[in-house]
């Protein structure tokens, strides 16, 4: 299961896991994703580890931008990968 999190300006969405328990270990996967003409453009990371596992068509300044994005998010990934997503009213 996905959860949304927040998109930009430039139209990429995040969406991230719930947690996945790996031998011990709490990880989540944050997926992004940027529609174009041809269809769409996506990157995926493992939490903790800040591991891409995949990647088509963003450019290394823009997967770096994303990384710094994920350090200072990851604490609020975990939070609401352990609730089931963000809760709005």
């Amino acid at each position: 299961m996905m959860y949304p999190y927040m998109t930009f300006a430039d139209e990429t969405e995040i969406v991230h896991s719930h947690i996945i328990e790996d031998n011990g270990v709490q990880r989540v996967e944050v997926h992004f994703e940027r529609p174009t003409e041809e269809g769409f453009d996506m990157a995926r990371c493992v939490l903790p580890t800040y591991t891409w596992i995949r990647r088509e068509g963003f450019t290394d300044q823009e997967i770096s931008k994303f990384e710094r994005f994920l350090r200072s998010n990851a604490h609020l990934l975990y939070r609401y990968a352990a609730a089931g997503g963000i809760k709005i009213a």
